[in-house]
């Protein structure tokens, strides 16, 4: 294949799109609404589609990488949003060094996990 690929963005699902909805928006994301069951949030050249659908065994086994600059410092800007206050369902995991880099976590109010990484450089 010899096209150029100018982006990736998966498809997530919501339990309650409204709630899901605002939790990306607290998350710094931009919302452009494509219909009123559907939404693509982005954040400069990065996407994602959020869906109003709910599969539990889809949703509880969806899992995104987001590649990160500075694991600590992003884990902080998580903490001071105080998700936790607003999104009792949500669960927020500590920095964790791993052998190829630093990881934390994040699971959505429908129980999508982020993973937002950094990894070491050789």
């Amino acid at each position: 294949m010899n096209q150029k690929i100018k982006s990736i963005r998966p498809f997530i699902g919501a339990k309650d799109f409204a709630v899901s909805r605002a939790f990306y928006r607290d998350l710094g994301f931009e919302e452009v609404e494509i219909d009123p069951k559907f939404s693509v949030f982005k954040k400069g050249d990065f996407a994602f589609y959020l869906q109003d659908y709910y599969s539990k065994e889809w949703i509880e086994n969806t899992m995104i990488f987001l590649e990160i600059e500075k694991v600590d410092l992003y884990w902080e800007e998580l903490v001071s949003l105080n998700l936790k206050e607003k999104y009792d369902s949500i669960r927020l995991v500590p920095t964790k060094t791993e052998v190829w880099g630093k990881e934390c976590f994040l699971l959505d109010p429908a129980g999508v996990l982020w993973h937002f990484g950094e990894f070491f450089t050789t």
